[in-house]
């Protein structure tokens, strides 16, 4: 009997253990392009795991430099063959022979989140594409009265060093909750007593004449086609920003921003 307690107890402690493993490598972002990994390891707000460089690497100043900095910071370095940091990179092409993981502290799940918060405005984002524009809204959300970014990990662009740099070090000052099935996580908020909104111009209501609840979620569509027919239908009401001059609708980043300063 004691041995079953026993091996009960280390199965719990490995799955423990196990989970908390990929909890840590789920919150790791991994950059690469020299500017962009010499860029973060020059903020030293940034937490850092490690600096990944290629053996094919010629000597430059940029890369001496990268060294320095990750030494007098205690980053561990490792390197590795062409395409071992093509693995890590994921982007043979651009990577310039460099890799960083950093760790995002901001990276949060849906439950984590839902019991830390009893009022929130939320942004979610359906399908963003361009990296500028994922950037620009992050930028926005973190200066105005947005409390988390929630992001699709399935067709859309993804925290990549472009967004880094369009969203001007903001990045790391916003929970982003990434979801794996938007629907689902929309339809858990909407659970939690959270009401959905949607932009539309057919919409009746003007944005700045409602009165939101304690718990809001604005949905922001893709560039082109704007909010999914899917989530279009689980979301509780549409709301318009009212346009001048025959102008149809604004740039998706512009959008973000105009929500998150209510």
């Amino acid at each position: 009997m004691k041995k079953t307690h026993d091996l009960s107890s280390k199965n719990q402690q490995d799955s423990e253990a196990y989970l908390e493993k990929k909890s840590f490598y789920d919150a790791l972002l991994t950059i690469y392009g020299r500017n962009a990994v010499m860029e973060a390891l020059e903020d030293t707000t940034i937490e850092i795991y490690k600096l990944h460089l290629s053996t094919s690497n010629q000597e430059s100043s940029q890369l001496i430099q990268m060294v320095a900095l990750a030494n007098q910071r205690h980053i561990p370095i490792v390197y590795h063959d062409k395409t071992a940091l093509s693995r890590i990179s994921k982007n043979a092409k651009q990577d310039q022979g460099v890799a960083l993981d950093i760790v995002m502290n901001h990276f949060s799940d849906l439950d984590t989140f839902i019991t830390t918060h009893t009022h929130y405005r939320v942004i979610a984002l359906d399908g963003i594409h361009n990296p500028q524009n994922l950037g620009m809204i992050i930028r926005s959300c973190v200066a105005g009265n947005i409390d988390a970014i929630l992001l699709s990990t399935k067709g859309a662009a993804q925290i990549s060093p472009l967004v880094i740099k369009a969203s001007a070090g903001t990045l790391f000052k916003i929970p982003i909750i990434r979801s794996n099935n938007l629907t689902q996580t929309l339809q858990r908020l909407s659970k939690n007593s959270a009401t959905l909104y949607t932009l539309s111009s057919y919409a009746t209501q003007n944005y700045k004449a409602i009165e939101y609840s304690n718990k809001t979620v604005f949905v922001l569509g893709n560039e082109s086609d704007g909010v999914s027919n899917e989530i279009a239908k689980i979301c509780d009401k549409q709301i318009v920003i009212p346009m001048q001059r025959g102008v149809e609708s604004l740039n998706v980043a512009v959008t973000a921003s105009l929500l998150a300063f209510m």
